[in-house]
């Protein structure tokens, strides 16, 4: 069961799929060793156009649609989601730009992210602020002509090499938004180390030291910085994170049946086995439903369809919490070799798990979902009940 699409996002997948199995999946797992992602491979995705993918052509993306993005992230997420990561926050800052940046902005920082010459990192977490966002604590104060920037990020997707970092904090009008390149005098990047998962992402910790800034680098007016650049941003993320997911199911999906079809026990192949069987089912279920949501979540974005932020949220929960139930089972069928460093399935669960948290934790969506489903649901005509027996 293959999922349907047009010719033309067809065509896209038939080459998204064509570049990660040459140029992905046979590093990927040196990649995780090694805690890092070859810059010759970031210019490649550069040069190929994936990183200005949705860039409009007027600033020299290619101008693609959310569906298309969506399938891009799926293809980077199946051969290696530290790589699929990378799309999503330089994606995020440039959208951000696209979005909420005035005219300068764009012509100044969009050709540059289109073409692989800046590298952009989402700046909003912090060491006491994670879910919270609006609790920033990051000062962004004027000072003549310029702002100040003074703050510790942490969790910093690709910060070990971004240059150009989207930073949230508060001013005396609100959270605010502001761009800060970093040759910029003040700001110093720290490596993270030996994370559970995405351990090739380059992830760090940014601080910000007296960073003086122009104040045409501030994204939006001030006091927009949560409400609406952050919001409509992190909502990006969820939505190639839930892409993201797809691939990760399918990666285990295949290892598993892979496995699964040469692997004897008590004389018989492992897909034999009821039990084996079972899981199988379950991981080729959620990976069609959750490509579905997906699917669905991004045909509603082209649309700019309001619906599109439930079925965003929707599609990631589901499609993250069924990445790492696939991840279990994948190890599982693999038995002690799944536990070990001669298979990827290792790499697959803790990048599975980390797709639960980032870009808002499975709990938080329990939370989004369901006040989704109140607003949806509330005034709903109610059928039987209690008293539906009596005659009028």
């Amino acid at each position: 069961m293959t999922l349907s699409l047009a010719g033309e996002h067809e065509a896209a997948r038939v080459e998204f799929r064509a570049f990660v199995d040459e140029h992905v999946v046979p590093f990927a797992d040196t990649f995780h060793r090694e805690q890092r992602t070859p810059p010759e491979l970031i210019g490649l995705l550069a040069a190929r156009g994936y990183l200005g993918l949705s860039i409009p052509e007027e600033f020299g993306g290619r101008g693609s649609d959310a569906v298309t993005l969506g399938l891009l992230a799926a293809e980077l997420g199946r051969g290696c989601s530290s790589l699929r990561s990378l799309l999503t926050v330089h994606t995020m800052v440039a959208q951000a730009i696209l979005r909420w940046g005035s005219r300068a902005q764009k012509q100044a920082w969009l050709p540059a992210l289109a073409s692989g010459a800046r590298i952009g990192a989402l700046a909003l977490t912090e060491p006491n602020v994670g879910s919270d966002a609006a609790g920033v604590a990051t000062s962004i104060r004027r000072d003549s002509d310029d702002v100040v920037v003074d703050g510790h990020k942490i969790w910093i997707t690709y910060g070990q090499v971004a240059s150009l970092f989207l930073v949230f904090g508060r001013t005396e009008s609100g959270p605010t938004a502001i761009l800060v390149e970093r040759e910029r005098d003040g700001l110093r990047t720290t490596p993270i180390l030996d994370l559970l998962g995405i351990r090739a992402s380059m992830t760090a910790s940014v601080q910000l030291s007296g960073c003086r800034v122009p104040m045409d680098h501030i994204v939006g007016r001030p006091g927009l910085g949560i409400s609406q650049v952050a919001a409509i941003t992190l909502d990006l993320g969820r939505y190639t994170v839930a892409w993201g997911c797809v691939g990760i199911l399918r990666a285990c999906i295949e290892a598993a049946v892979s496995y699964a079809s040469r692997r004897e026990q008590s004389g018989a192949l492992l897909r034999d086995h009821q039990l084996i069987r079972q899981m199988v089912t379950d991981m080729y279920t959620n990976l069609h439903a959750s490509e579905l949501l997906c699917l669905e979540a991004g045909r509603l974005r082209d649309r700019r369809d309001p619906g599109a932020l439930a079925a965003t949220s929707v599609a990631k929960y589901f499609a993250s919490t069924a990445a790492v139930r696939a991840a279990i089972d994948a190890i599982q069928i693999h038995g002690a070799n799944g536990c070990s460093g001669d298979y990827p399935l290792q790499r697959y669960l803790g990048d599975a798990k980390i797709m639960e948290i980032i870009e808002g934790s499975s709990q938080i969506q329990q939370l989004v979902i369901a006040e989704y489903a109140y607003q949806e649901h509330a005034h709903a005509p109610r059928r039987g009940g209690t008293d539906s027996w009596r005659t009028p």
